[in-house]
């Protein structure tokens, strides 16, 4: 079973802004993140991004983008996102599931895509909804399920 970590969390109240980091969030099953404009009844409440594929856009386009600046939810750590597909279920923290409803999207331009002229959820974001509930903190654990 493979192990990664969240490595930052961050959210803002409404959509079409970037996210600020926060040191801890409350996942709510059915919902998504307590406070977080993509929260709601739909298929993509939760976003994640491998932190590798940031580090990496920010060598190649001389940026210095930090966590929240893509607009994800959740900047994971030492996870192999190729193992993950649709479907697949991720375990944050102690308590809180999440599944992969959608990976990447449609692309539009978005306040990322104005602000750094480049964006990566549409290619490789992972879309989640939550499936159950719990306190995810930095640092803590994230696994396949």
């Amino acid at each position: 079973m493979e192990k990664g970590k969240i490595y930052a969390i961050s959210i803002s109240p409404e959509r079409g802004q970037l996210k600020q980091e926060v040191a801890e969030a409350r996942v709510i099953a059915g919902y998504g993140i307590e406070n977080d404009g993509h929260a709601g009844d739909w298929g993509r409440q939760i976003t994640c991004l491998n932190r590798q594929s940031v580090l990496k856009a920010n060598r190649q386009h001389d940026l210095n983008v930090g966590p929240g600046g893509f607009a994800e939810n959740i900047l994971i750590d030492g996870l192999d996102f190729s193992a993950i597909a649709v479907g697949s279920r991720l375990k944050l923290g102690q308590e809180a599931v999440i599944e992969v409803t959608q990976i990447g999207k449609e692309d539009h331009p978005s306040v990322v895509t104005r602000t750094l002229g480049i964006s990566l959820l549409p290619a490789e974001g992972l879309f989640c909804k939550a499936l159950s509930g719990g306190v995810i903190r930095k640092g803590d654990a994230i696994e396949i399920l």
